[in-house]
């Protein structure tokens, strides 16, 4: 008897343990279903997020395979039972939910339930979201209900810290947005600077050439090659702005098929060689491959433009449970604390606060002619 509070309350603690550990919205739902329905022993879970217009924004399902949830259809609406924990915000506890009145049928691809315990979500006053479980792993006599009190009360505890979870997942995707929205801000502004003074002084010099073409023919020759450094200046710049602008290729590509692309493309516009490795990663949260896609990013801008590089090596490994990148080139090299002294950090700061920000670490080993390695590591891959 001693063996199963202990048990049951470390269970909890693995769940709600669990739940903390992810910032994505979508990872946490993900986290909170799986949790319920092991705690509890049941066949399946959901988790319902309801939108404005009558649907759900988000539902996540657990012991429902890929196969099935495809051809179940698309997402359910706010109706039946659905409806009555969004609407009514109570705990619905059924011996069998498909003999409840409020019960309006499903897909003929749906998974057959019977026994059901569910309940909203709630922060504060605002139902947030429905929990849900179905079809109890235990005898049922008589058609009882296989969800007892006790679950009923374990459940209610799971949905109050799911909702602490969900809250702060939200807070931490609303804060990532503006973060991303200043960022843009700043790339435009930079964008305008830079291009606008290179297209100056391109228009000034394409002028000059044009008015020494009769009189100096060999002056004007010197003006016009100026004239093609600048704009090869220019579409630089534009391309480095163009690559920091464009993210979404990791939502659909993933990190290691965005970092061969980007690189592939660095190695053509460039003189330096530009390599790509990659072995045994597997796909990291959102967040994460982000940061690890703008270090990659930054620390290839200085190798390119500052170092005088010949060969540029790009790597990304599995390592103690974690990822590593690592850019490395055979340029100039610089003194790391000397440059921090003298305030120029070659976006050091930056790539350290990105690390960071994900739980990683960044190191930088470099010296005057010896070139520079940039080692960024984060947890899970």
């Amino acid at each position: 008897m001693s063996q199963g509070p202990r048990s049951g309350l470390a269970a909890v603690s693995s769940a709600l343990l669990a739940m903390s550990r992810h910032l994505e919205v979508r990872d946490v739902l993900k986290t909170i279903v799986a949790s319920a329905r092991e705690l509890l022993d049941a066949q399946y879970a959901a988790l319902g997020v309801p939108d404005d217009h009558g649907g759900f924004a988000q539902f996540v399902v657990d012991g429902v395979s890929d196969r099935q949830w495809k051809a179940i259809g698309p997402l359910p609406r706010q109706h039946g039972i659905l409806a009555a924990m969004l609407q009514e915000a109570k705990v619905e506890r059924l011996a069998d939910v498909r003999k409840d009145p409020r019960f309006e049928g499903w897909p003929a691809a749906h998974p057959d339930m019977s026994d059901f315990l569910g309940l909203p979500i709630r922060d504060g006053d605002e139902v947030i979201g429905a929990l849900f479980l179905a079809n109890k792993n235990c005898p049922k006599p008589d058609g009882s209900c296989g969800f007892t009190a006790e679950d009923e009360e374990l459940l209610s505890i799971l949905a109050q810290h799911a909702a602490i979870a969900l809250t702060n997942a939200r807070l931490y995707e609303r804060s990532r947005e503006l973060t991303i929205a200043e960022e843009r801000s700043r790339l435009a502004h930079e964008l305008h600077d830079a291009v606008a003074q290179k297209l100056f002084s391109l228009r000034l010099t394409a002028q000059a050439a044009a008015a020494l073409v009769d009189r100096d023919p060999s002056r004007a020759k010197g003006e016009l090659q100026q004239v093609a450094a600048l704009a090869a200046e220019a579409a630089d710049e534009l391309r480095a702005a163009v690559v920091e602008l464009r993210p979404a290729a990791l939502d659909e590509d993933g990190l290691v098929a965005t970092l061969r692309t980007q690189v592939h493309v660095l190695d053509r516009a460039h003189t330096a060689h530009v390599t790509f490795d990659s072995c045994g990663v597997r796909a990291l949260p959102a967040s994460q491959e982000e940061a690890v896609l703008r270090v990659a990013q930054e620390a290839l801008h200085n190798a390119l433009r500052h170092s005088g590089a010949e060969h540029v090596d790009v790597t990304l490994a599995r390592r103690d449970g974690g990822v590593v990148l690592r850019v490395t080139d055979d340029g100039s090299g610089f003194d790391p604390q000397q440059t921090r002294r003298a305030g120029r950090h070659l976006g050091l700061v930056s790539m350290r606060d990105r690390a960071g920000g994900v739980g990683g670490a960044l190191t930088v080993e470099s010296a005057p002619g010896k070139g520079t390695t940039i080692e960024m590591e984060v947890p899970g891959g």
